[in-house]
């Protein structure tokens, strides 16, 4: 009597291609959830503070206290990613914006104001998780395809940050008929969101993309000991030079994006355009943003990384010429703004995904948590100075200095590529 014949095992391969499918979608409905959450909040934090402080002047560092929390939460995302895997550090951050939503709606409740902000700043961790989750997108992709597994979750974004702020009037009214004070409800239904995503992340992101990609290298799962995160990121750096010029190309292409971005409602408000025209500029702008990062990342991939940096800084320059140069002319903006989207996305991928394949996947969520700090403190930066060269020169001059800043990375960039032996 013959046994019946075996169904053969799938290979080694075809599992990990399997795991990565399902791992890219989690993480690309965590976007989703999170990305809801992150817009909904933003969408009111500056108004909510204006109102309770009663200082235009203090309701602009509703923004800066989101983006600093972002920074601050990079390096403890990275430290948990590190020892535990990417559950683990993905949690971490969207647990602090759930609590930090937490804290934005009592302190709504008591019309305080500060109090508001420090809960902004953990709202920051939403922004912490989305960025990390792009680097979780990489680590079982197969060589080739680290930027368009990448881009697909940058892709993800896109829904989330646009639907979000359209909810934020029905969740404000929600809110009120359970009880909440007015716009205490936006921030609710954030926290509900964040908890989703965290659910999300912790139930089905199995096995950790993180831990069995170390397993498939031949080390430990779980990377142990006490030296801290950021020294391990800055030694792994100055010994892998192709990682540090990425990282610097990422911090350019987000901090020349953020300084004209920011500053570009105020230009148009200035020249008399209604609320609804700086809307569809700076949705116009998002959509160059993240709509077509899959063909950045495709393009990443079959180009090469250092190529499409290259691209996306002749994008940012070209984006900040017409920016300076549009006096009056909306359509000039609009066309800027698209631009500087479009560029940003190429650096953002490009170099993310450069940054991943140059360091060793012991050193990986170090040097990329590294990576988020430096990207989200330039951001903060850039703002800051922004509003100042606005303020006393002009929209015109800032073009101009971002343009500058631009073209001395590109140069420097590509220089340094072509004196780098293949």
């Amino acid at each position: 009597m013959t046994s019946a014949p075996t169904k053969p095992a799938a290979s080694a391969p075809d599992r990990i291609a399997v795991i990565q499918r399902r791992t890219l979608g989690v993480l690309a409905a965590a976007q989703i959830v999170g990305g809801v959450g992150v817009a909904v909040g933003l969408a009111l934090s500056s108004v909510v503070v204006d109102e309770l402080s009663g200082s235009t002047v203090i309701s602009g560092f509703a923004g800066t206290a989101t983006v600093l929390g972002a920074a601050l939460l990079a390096l403890p995302t990275a430290r948990a990613s590190g020892r535990g895997g990417r559950r683990a550090g993905l949690t971490l951050a969207y647990l602090a914006a759930l609590g930090g939503c937490a804290i934005s709606v009592a302190a709504i409740s008591l019309h305080n104001w500060p109090l508001l902000l420090a809960g902004l700043v953990l709202v920051g961790g939403g922004s912490a998780g989305s960025l990390a989750a792009r680097y979780s997108a990489t680590d079982l992709s197969p060589k080739g395809r680290a930027a368009r597994h990448l881009s697909l979750v940058v892709w993800a974004s896109t829904i989330g940050s646009v639907a979000g702020p359209n909810l934020a009037k029905p969740a404000d009214q929600i809110g009120m008929r359970l009880g909440m004070v007015e716009k205490a409800g936006p921030f609710a239904f954030s926290a509900l969101a964040f908890a989703v995503a965290m659910a999300i992340i912790m139930v089905f992101l199995r096995p950790d993309p993180l831990k069995l990609a170390r397993e498939l290298d031949g080390g430990e799962s779980t990377v142990t000991g006490r030296t801290s995160t950021i020294r391990t990121a800055w030694q792994t750096l100055r010994t892998t030079p192709m990682a540090r010029r990425a990282l610097i190309m990422i911090a350019t292409s987000h901090t020349a994006m953020v300084s004209v971005m920011s500053m570009t409602p105020v230009k148009l408000h200035h020249d008399g355009s209604n609320l609804d025209v700086i809307g569809l500029v700076i949705s116009l702008h998002i959509a160059g943003m993240y709509v077509l990062s899959p063909v950045v990342g495709w393009l990443a991939d079959k180009a090469g990384k250092v190529p499409v940096l290259v691209l996306g800084m002749g994008l940012l320059l070209s984006a900040s010429a017409l920016a300076g140069t549009a006096g009056h002319r909306v359509w000039q903006v609009t066309a800027a703004l698209v631009l500087l989207g479009l560029g940003w996305s190429c650096g953002l991928v490009a170099g993310s995904a450069l940054v991943t394949e140059s360091v060793p996947i012991e050193r990986r969520a170090a040097v990329q948590g590294l990576s988020d700090l430096l990207m989200n403190v330039c951001g903060a930066t850039g703002t800051i100075v922004a509003g100042a060269i606005v303020g006393v020169l002009g929209y015109g001059v800032l073009g101009l200095v971002v343009g500058i800043m631009v073209a001395a990375a590109g140069l420097w960039h590509t220089a340094v590529w072509r004196r780098t032996p293949a």
